[in-house]
This record gives C-alpha cells, sequence and structure tokens, in this order.
C-alpha cells in the first residue's frame, strides 16, 4: 500500500485583547462570510513572526508586537465546495496592536473588523472560520503562553541551499 505524506497548510494567526475584547475580522470566503483571527498562510522565505506581522497588518492596518507563542494546533477541513481535504498547522502568538493606519485599506475580503467580547465571538451569528479560533481564545484565556524563542528558523529558509 501507497504511503501517503500529510500535505501541511501552514497558517498564522495573531490573537489581540484589548480591555476583555479581541481583535476579530468578519472575512468573505467560498464558504460565505466568516469570524476569524487576524490569519493567514505562511509565504515562501518569511519566519512565522514575519508572516503573522504581515498578515495582521494587511488584515486589520494594526502593526502587531508578538509577545508569546500561544500554541501551535493541527486541524483537518474538508471544503464541501471543491472537495478540497486541508490540514492545517496554525501557529498563533499573543501580542498587542496599534491602532489601524489611517485611510489603510483592508486585504481582499476582509469585510471589516471588530473588537468582541469571548462572549460575543462564542455567540456570533457569522460561523467561525476555523475550529481553532475558539481554542486560541480558549487558551489565551487560560493563559497558556510560551517565549517566541520556542520557534527556530533555519536561515535557508531566507535563502535556501544552492544543490551542487
Amino acid at each position: 500500500m501507497p504511503y501517503d505524506r500529510c500535505q501541511l497548510s501552514v497558517t498564522v494567526a495573531a490573537v489581540i485583547e484589548h480591555e476583555g475584547r479581541y481583535l476579530m475580522i468578519e472575512e468573505e470566503t467560498s464558504e460565505g462570510v466568516r469570524l476569524n483571527n487576524p490569519a493567514g498562510h505562511l509565504e515562501p522565505g518569511e519566519s512565522p513572526l514575519q508572516g503573522v506581522i504581515r498578515e495582521t497588518l494587511e488584515e486589520t492596518g494594526c502593526s502587531f508586537q508578538p509577545q508569546h507563542v500561544l500554541g501551535v494546533y493541527l486541524s483537518r477541513f474538508h471544503r464541501p465546495a471543491t472537495s478540497e481535504d486541508v490540514t492545517y498547522l496554525r501557529i498563533a502568538f499573543a501580542g498587542t496592536a496599534s491602532e489601524p493606519a489611517p485611510g489603510w485599506v483592508l486585504d481582499e475580503g476582509i469585510l471589516r473588523t471588530v473588537w468582541m467580547t469571548p462572549d460575543e465571538i462564542r455567540a456570533s451569528a457569522v460561523p467561525h472560520r476555523s475550529p481553532l479560533l475558539l481554542r486560541c481564545l480558549d487558551d489565551h484565556l487560560a493563559g497558556k503562553r510560551y517565549p517566541l524563542d520556542l520557534l527556530t528558523v533555519d536561515p535557508t529558509v531566507f535563502a535556501p541551499e544552492v544543490k551542487r
């Protein structure tokens, strides 16, 4: 029997809390409007820290300052519209964010940003983009925090080795 390797889609997410409210985004997806943390796919040649800072800026207009690794999560999603089966590896960061840059245009597909309490997130009429949204929220509320140096990024991420 052939062995199929797991193909991971690596994403990064920002969990940003201020005065008991969390910065969330509403975005248009192929499954309709969804609620999510500022999050997105890691791009080639960038570290998870660089990725979460970039994604947060693109989706909210806010500069994100990661302070902790919140957790590393694995989930699987079957996209009914395309029958696509995706396994996601999410690295979530907790930190603070600036006010949105004046005149910032949100990334394509992002409808709006909104600050919500945990109860509002749980009761949201807008479906969650990922089951990991609540898991990250619960971990943050439980006080889980890991140092940023938990993640090691080899220099080859930025300048791949040349094969000889």
